[in-house]
């Protein structure tokens, strides 16, 4: 392809998350198996109270089947009881997902939120009440209340932006603020009781200077990613990293809890995991969202960095074991 098509593409397209995926070749390994002083509480009207690696990816659809519907089951209930997950970017399109998930399966969660409205029309009125809601921002210094960490075992980060100028920078929502500042505030932060630190990236960041990926850092999306990333890594906080390829299915707004459970993956369910910003290609939100909360148990994926893209075929779904398969088939032995 010629680069100047690649700039056109990727012009067009007008977010990182959501440009047309521009490559159709991967290099991978791939595995084909099938939340006092502090609390704040809103009132009630307004509170939020694993070879080829596979899994799912396609669209909402109550009506599809429920062979392709994801679901998510209790599991080791005694557990999980013993984590306390908290989600920043929980209205995003992959942190709603990743909410709706933990308390389906019975982590107790806590999510930070800027807005409080945009979270109860995601997850329902009538669902607020099994999350515990903080109203932060982490693009400021002390922007989350330390009441917030009380409690917290993992954190699991999922903010992000688009990465060229739109109503999404409102607020001075830019990737250097979310992508950069944001995330390095969120660090800093994080007790030492926290056992892991789960953040959401996207692929290319290390090659932000190269085409076309240099075209998509016009405004530095791929560097503050790049930035957020290497500030975790120093930082002495077990950590796991998922670098997102093009993100697809969703995402799903004012959506009420129940319904974002019954997001189907389709036929896109098996997962490609990768290292070393090899890999290229689309990644439904499903995925990742699913992605994140496995590395919470698996041991494995401390201290690595993965990138994940999801294709045609059958994945892991929930399937801890299938996942950890992958985790472990996707790190250079």
């Amino acid at each position: 392809m010629a680069s100047s098509d690649v700039t056109g593409r990727l012009l067009s397209a007008g977010a990182l998350r959501d440009d047309r995926n521009l490559f159709t070749k991967h290099n991978t390994y791939r595995v084909g198996i099938s939340p006092v002083q502090g609390r704040r509480r809103l009132a009630p009207s307004r509170r939020i109270g694993q070879l080829t690696a596979r899994c799912l990816a396609s669209s909402i659809s109550p009506t599809s089947s429920s062979s392709s519907m994801l679901s998510f089951p209790s599991g080791d209930e005694s557990a999980q009881s013993t984590k306390c997950v908290l989600v920043v970017g929980a209205t995003g399109g992959v942190g709603q997902l990743v909410v709706a998930a933990l308390i389906d399966r019975g982590y107790k969660t806590c999510v930070v939120v800027r807005d409080t409205n945009k979270a109860a029309s995601v997850f329902g009125e009538t669902n607020m009440d099994k999350m515990q809601v903080f109203v932060g921002d982490t693009r400021n210094m002390g922007g989350i209340e330390p009441a917030a960490w009380e409690g917290v075992t993992h954190v699991i980060c999922c903010t992000g932006t688009t990465a060229f100028p739109s109503k999404r920078w409102d607020g001075d929502n830019t990737p250097e603020n979310t992508d950069w500042h944001g995330v390095r505030n969120l660090i800093d932060s994080v007790p030492k009781s926290v056992q892991r630190f789960v953040l959401v990236s996207s692929v290319g960041v290390t090659k932000f200077n190269q085409l076309p990926w240099n075209i998509m850092n016009l405004f530095g999306v791929l560097k503050y990613k790049k930035m957020g990333e290497e500030y975790l890594c120093k930082s002495g906080i077990p950590f796991t990293i998922i670098r997102a390829g093009r993100l697809t299915d969703g995402p799903y707004t004012s959506y009420d809890l129940n319904t974002l459970l019954k997001a189907t993956a389709g036929t896109r369910r098996c997962v490609v995991l990768g290292q070393g910003d090899k890999l290229v290609g689309e990644v439904s939100r499903i995925v990742v969202a699913e992605a994140c909360i496995q590395a919470l148990d698996i041991q494995c994926t401390c201290g690595n960095i993965y990138e994940i893209n999801s294709v045609e075929g059958d994945g892991p779904g929930t399937d801890n074991k299938k996942w950890e398969i992958l985790f472990t088939e996707a790190c250079p032995s």
